[in-house]
């Protein structure tokens, strides 16, 4: 017969497998298109019947969003982590994170007690998991979105160049890049064009996917064309200018990469080789690493180490960022 903290255990890693699923499955392609052609009739319909369907559907929706309302309750910023989850191109909402979170704290509570862990000493350092390591996963994400942007971005910039010294406005050349280039440029330039025909000017459809992306690369193009419609001038040359700047600073980014990628292996080695040691022995033999939660001098210690260690690491951190 199975003991009650096997199946105490294996309750907690059913659940949380089936939060983190809830929380992080992406968005089905087909109902997005489904829903896109949706709006699309909703808005150019003068029908009673789809505006009644229509006011029905804001209903349901509302009541939707009732989980992020109680998620806002038990996070600081939700304004912010709103912000960096739109960041990341998918759909997620803050219950999901939360859900997410909640799980894999869970989870990694139970194995922490499995092992022998005291619950005084598991709970925390579950809970500490549960909000750092979903904050981090969402990071990694943005900044593997922001990059590939970046990248592309030159590209999409030449693009308008060509469309505009070929006779087309510049709200057309953004509907060309749209459908053209791929990944996360075509999303933020069909955003871009959506807003504009809804009625939203150029200039502020740009600039709030400026402020969401938060890349300099993006803010120095929406500042080029506001200052080009203020001034006058040729368009394309500028961007063309533009486009030749922004290559020549991700070479430069490039180049500053490779010439501290020692230092920033040394950093990630001397940060992380300690817990992983500690988490070894921990799980090789719990009763020897047990007495670190237990000898206040040993806590004490450890607490010590860690603080200095976070400051060595930080001061290398500092010492190999550089701002291009």
């Amino acid at each position: 017969m199975p003991s009650m903290t096997m199946l105490l255990l294996l309750a907690g890693i059913l659940g949380t497998a089936m939060l983190v699923f809830g929380a992080f499955a992406g968005p089905n392609a087909g109902k997005q298109v489904t829903r896109r052609l949706d709006d699309l009739r909703e808005r150019h319909s003068r029908s009673t019947d789809v505006a009644a369907a229509a006011q029905m559907k804001r209903i349901f929706a509302n009541r939707q969003n009732k989980g992020d309302g109680f998620a806002k309750r038990f996070i600081p910023n939700p304004a912010l982590l709103q912000l960096r989850l739109s960041q990341t191109g998918y759909s997620w909402t803050l219950a999901q994170y939360l859900m997410a979170s909640a799980g894999l704290a869970l989870l990694v509570t139970f194995l922490l007690i499995f092992k022998g862990v005291p619950p005084l000493y598991a709970l925390p350092f579950g809970m500490l998991i549960g909000v750092g390591l979903p904050h981090l996963v969402v990071s990694k994400m943005i900044k593997r979105r922001v990059a590939k942007f970046t990248a592309r971005f030159p590209d999409a910039i030449e693009l308008m160049v060509r469309g505009l010294r070929s006779g087309l406005p510049i709200s057309e050349t953004l509907n060309v890049v749209a459908d053209e280039l791929p990944g996360p440029i075509a999303d933020e330039f069909r955003t871009v064009s959506d807003k504009m025909k809804i009625g939203r000017t150029m200039e502020a459809s740009l600039q709030e996917t400026a402020d969401r992306l938060g890349t300099p690369e993006f803010q120095f193009f929406v500042i080029t064309l506001a200052i080009q419609r203020e001034t006058g001038g040729n368009l394309a040359e500028t961007l063309a200018n533009l486009a030749d700047v922004l290559r020549k600073r991700a070479q430069m980014k490039l180049k500053i990469k490779a010439m501290s990628s020692e230092s920033k292996a040394s950093a990630w080695i001397v940060g992380s080789l300690p817990f992983i040691v500690f988490l070894l022995v921990l799980f090789i033999n719990p009763g020897y690493m047990g007495k670190f939660f237990e000898d206040q001098r040993l806590i004490i210690a450890g607490l010590g180490g860690m603080c200095w260690m976070g400051f060595g690491v930080f001061i290398m951190a500092k010492m190999i960022d550089f701002e291009v």
